[in-house]
């Protein structure tokens, strides 16, 4: 079997082209593909559609693509810390679909699966159900929301195995796990690269048969977006 194993991330994003469509791991600025988000600057690609939860801040996160103007169209959960995105937005330079949350992570899993489309109570009666078909079930209206699948999926994991098998840490959790399975070509960057094995089997939370590279990344900044501390008594 081939190795999956490459050097570094500029390694690993080979065949990334301008205009394809990459589905980003991540929560907030936790978990996110720093070292992936880097080389993507650095290879100059444009005309980028990227999913992910968040557009990152304005100079970390892919907040770095946003002020290169590499990425063409956004599709969000929540945007809020990044004045860039809100420029380039109210501008019309940078075309946005906004997703509720719930709703993003379940159509980049359901890509990740093979299902087409969905339907879901959230977001009726508003933009969000827009353009979109409406159908009644047990008295209920639902819309239908499409499955996403992109070109590459990016993850950053806490440990891996040189197999693929990942395990996330934490908050890292939240996306990262679907969004591993949503790319044609699945990049995972990890904390600590282990020899195939060494995992517990039964705190794999990605199976290695979903990854097509990895690497073992390096000068992870763990930033917090927002920090929030009380008084002492």
């Amino acid at each position: 079997m081939k190795s999956k194993v490459v050097k570094n991330a500029t390694e690993a994003l080979v065949g990334l082209q301008d205009g394809m469509t990459l589905v980003v791991g991540g929560f907030g600025l936790c978990g996110i593909p720093e070292n992936c988000i880097t080389a993507l600057k650095e290879l100059k690609v444009k005309g980028l559609t990227c999913v992910s939860n968040n557009a990152g801040v304005d100079d970390f996160g892919l907040g770095i693509l946003l002020h290169s103007r590499q990425i063409k169209k956004m599709i969000s959960s929540y945007v809020g810390e990044n004045a860039t995105f809100e420029k380039q937005f109210m501008s019309g330079e940078l075309e946005v679909e906004l997703c509720p949350q719930g709703t993003l992570a379940e159509r980049i899993r359901a890509g990740g699966a093979g299902i087409p489309g969905f339907y879901t109570p959230t977001g009726v009666g508003t933009k969000v159900a827009e353009g979109k078909e409406v159908k009644v079930f047990d008295g209920r209206e639902y819309i239908l929301e499409k499955g996403i699948k992109g070109d590459f999926a990016l993850v950053k994991a806490w440990k891996g195995d040189k197999f693929g098998n990942l395990i996330f840490r934490k908050t890292a959790r939240n996306f990262n796990p679907m969004v591993a399975t949503a790319g044609k070509i699945t990049v995972a960057e990890v904390e600590e690269l282990v020899e195939v094995g060494q995992l517990p089997p039964d705190q794999i939370h990605t199976p290695g048969i979903f990854v097509q590279k990895i690497f073992q990344g390096q000068g992870y900044e763990k930033r917090i977006e927002q920090k929030t501390v009380r008084k002492g008594s």
